[in-house]
């Protein structure tokens, strides 16, 4: 039987994500986790076949859940279920360590197909992402900007985009004020620019903000 193991921090998910899966006579979800320390805590506690990660779990989020998730277990394979677009999180998160990236607007069909492709030590990733990750490499296509962030600079250009202030991003990610306007003024830095208003225009133009 396989064990999964569910980590999103919206019960109706996870109870629809169950309902999809105990439909497999051969997959059983065995546990659930809320936040990035509940999932943890199961990781710990007991061995599992596969982990079904949302990316945007609250405080530290799913990116630095997953870069600890691996840490501690480095074979565990990783779904990465997101409501983002593959172009915007796809390639951090394999860079991170998932092994898989699906958004939730998939069919049921295919989360199920996902996690047997990752279950035979493959990675898996949409046809169409792979289409222009394999345009991208022959083009030699030059980063946006924003690609050149990183992970955690990426995560704050979103919350500064969204409208959120210094102080807000930092209770929300468990940092201190000063740090957050540190990587505040790195990301202006590489963006070649001087203000919010800055970011939030280029965020909204390229579909970055939540």
């Amino acid at each position: 039987m396989i064990k999964v193991l569910i980590a999103d921090d919206h019960a109706v998910v996870r109870q629809g994500l169950k309902q999809i899966l105990s439909e497999q006579p051969d997959m059983n979800v065995l546990g659930e986790a809320g936040s990035i320390p509940e999932l943890l805590d199961h990781v710990r506690k007991q061995k599992w076949d596969i982990v079904v990660l949302d990316i945007g779990m609250p405080g530290r989020g799913g990116l630095d859940g997953l870069k600890e998730l691996k840490q501690e277990q480095p074979k565990l394979p990783v779904l990465i279920l997101s409501i983002h677009p593959e172009d915007q999180f796809a390639v951090r998160a394999l860079k991170a360590g998932a092994s898989g990236y699906l958004t939730k607007d998939s069919a049921p069909e295919e989360l199920v197909q996902a996690i047997r492709k990752l279950l035979t030590g493959r990675k898996y990733i949409s046809a169409e992402l792979a289409e222009k990750l394999a345009t991208d490499l022959e083009a030699n296509t030059a980063k946006t900007r924003h690609e050149t962030l990183s992970d955690r600079e990426f995560q704050i250009l979103r919350l500064i985009a969204s409208g959120k202030s210094v102080t807000e991003i930092a209770q929300k990610l468990s940092l201190s004020v000063k740090t957050v306007s540190t990587y505040r003024a790195r990301i202006l830095e590489k963006m070649n620019m001087r203000t919010n208003a800055e970011l939030m225009h280029y965020a909204i133009k390229h579909n970055l903000a939540d």
